[in-house]
């Protein structure tokens, strides 16, 4: 515990000077990710999609108490769709103001106008400026403003998601001014319409935001919020737990593995007296899958689906689901639970040990023994990682897999020389996530679109022609019952083909002090403080 104190006594005399400025209970904290720019177009990761959405706003966002997810306007009102489904027009809501900045005229801000959001939509489209989000805008055609309150929006043809993608942050709008003035230091400044404004950045440290008095929406949330939103960087887990129980910070976006044990307890509460002290424990499925992938170009496993077969039937999912101290849920697909247009019949190569060893020995492995060497089999799996929780998982899938007679081989590689790998097709197996960008089996199925190979999502180079046609089907149907019918028969051939090895659907468990009011957990967490008040 020796080398955590320093950081944690920094953390504790930051909290204190912010704490001088403005009462404790008006100020929300939360240990943090480091974010690189506050720029929408660079805003590839949770926490920068966080950071962005507190001062910047899309066109849409997620409504945050629906269940199932809903869109619910922002910046602008729902869309009005054509009857061709190929045009989108938004009108933009009254009162959207930029906030004071030196990029204006006086350095007074000005309203928002549908001006703003064709220069925003056109620069996140422009290839020069190399975004990751750049995908959400693959089937504009165009952006045009009719006048100062309509953004009309042309696909190149019908998306039936589209509407999702305006309400990512990299579809936040931004002025132009700033982004002139700015250059490329435009990242570490804020000039947004938001409920939030950037008030202080220390990087690497500490993010601090105030509360936007002249927002709009305050006139909607009915509670009294936040004055200060702060974001500590603070990269050990026991260091955050350690701040977490001497109330430095209110809230714990993820109860770590290493901690779980001192949290949690084998019935699912929290241990001790954690709860009477006001400890609050939130747990919730996510949009997410983790798999490990099957290159398909591999001439071993590529071309014999039996032996795809054996590999998901031998995946001891019981067994992984208690390593993993219960925090996940099996997977029997590529789509999880709650998420539109998802296969919900059980998964026909689930695990089944005696199932495995025919299915292998129909492959042409009895045993596991390969017959071209009279040796057992031994397949690769690359990891981008070579901590001892990778290595600790790898050991037990390597356990299951013994149990049929193959030896799986771990490679561990840097994160960065891993990514390289999986793109240019050098690993056989390789283990890898997947997190929904909104709630439709689209966003998971195009995982396995032949248009999407190596080094699109599809790293497994899976090419089945009957999927690609369900898929390509599903993105032309205007009928969602239709859409879905077609979703499902993907999954089908998938779950048959099986170019995965489906591990599990993680769940997400955070840590609140009761003082923190109307939390809820959500797969879209950006903006979401601003429905957080101190009870």
């Amino acid at each position: 515990m020796r080398h955590r104190l320093p950081v944690l006594f920094a953390c504790m005399a930051l909290a204190s000077l912010a704490g001088a400025e403005l009462d404790r209970a008006s100020i929300f904290r939360r240990p943090l990710e480091r974010v690189a720019s506050l720029d929408p177009l660079r805003s590839s990761s949770v926490c920068e999609s966080r950071a962005v959405s507190l001062v910047y706003e899309p066109l849409l966002e997620v409504d945050y108490f629906a269940r199932p997810y809903r869109l619910k306007p922002c910046l602008c009102e729902m869309p009005v769709v054509s009857a061709d489904a190929k045009v989108y027009t938004y009108r933009l809501r009254e009162g959207a103001r930029f906030r004071d900045d030196p990029c204006f005229p006086d350095g007074k801000g000005r309203p928002v106008v549908a001006a703003d959001v064709v220069y925003s939509l056109n620069r996140l489209g422009d290839k020069a400026n190399a975004s990751s989000g750049l995908w959400t805008m693959s089937a504009v055609e165009k952006v045009e403003a009719p006048d100062d309150r309509t953004v009309r929006i042309t696909l190149k043809k019908p998306l039936h998601v589209f509407p999702w993608l305006t309400a990512l942050s990299y579809a936040a709008v931004v002025p132009h001014e700033a982004v002139e003035k700015y250059g490329v230091r435009f990242g570490g400044v804020a000039v947004g319409s938001g409920p939030y404004y950037l008030e202080e950045w220390w990087r690497n440290h500490r993010m601090r935001f105030r509360r936007n008095p002249s927002w709009r929406g305050w006139g909607e949330i009915k509670t009294k919020p936040f004055e200060e939103i702060e974001y500590l960087v603070v990269d050990d887990v026991s260091t955050q737990w350690l701040m977490f129980l001497s109330r430095e910070v209110d809230f714990l976006g993820e109860v770590s593995h290493d901690n779980w044990d001192a949290v949690v307890g084998p019935d699912g509460r929290l241990v001790g007296d954690l709860e009477q002290r006001g400890v609050r424990l939130f747990g919730n499925p996510t949009m997410m899958v983790m798999y490990v992938g099957v290159n398909m170009n591999d001439p071993v496993l590529g071309p014999n689906k039996k032996l795809r077969q054996a590999l998901n039937c031998a995946f001891d999912s019981q067994a992984w689901k208690r390593f993993l101290n219960n925090r996940v849920e099996p997977s029997d697909g590529p789509v999880p639970p709650g998420v539109d247009g998802r296969l919900e019949t059980p998964f026909a190569y689930s695990f089944d040990l005696a199932r495995a060893k025919k299915l292998l020995a129909e492959a042409g492995y009895p045993n596991g023994i390969d017959p071209r060497t009279g040796r057992r089999l031994e397949i690769p799996i690359t990891i981008g990682r070579a901590n001892q929780s990778a290595r600790e998982e790898i050991e037990l899938m390597q356990s299951f897999f013994n149990r049929i007679g193959i030896r799986l081989e771990p490679r561990y590689m840097t994160w960065t020389a891993y990514l390289k790998a999986v793109d240019e097709g050098n690993v056989t197996l390789f283990m890898l996530g997947w997190i929904g960008d909104y709630p439709d089996a689209e966003n998971f199925l195009q995982l396995f679109h032949s248009k999407n190979v190596s080094p699109g999502g599809n790293h497994g180079n899976y090419r089945n022609p009957a999927f690609d046609r369900l898929y390509d089907q599903a993105m032309a149907e205007t009928d969602p019952a239709k859409r879905n019918a077609c979703w499902r028969k993907a999954q089908e051939i998938v779950r048959e083909d099986c170019p995965w090895i489906f591990l599990h659907f993680p769940k997400a468990y955070s840590l609140s002090w009761d003082h923190v009011g109307n939390y809820i957990p959500s797969d879209f967490p950006y903006g979401t403080e601003k429905h957080y008040f101190h009870k």
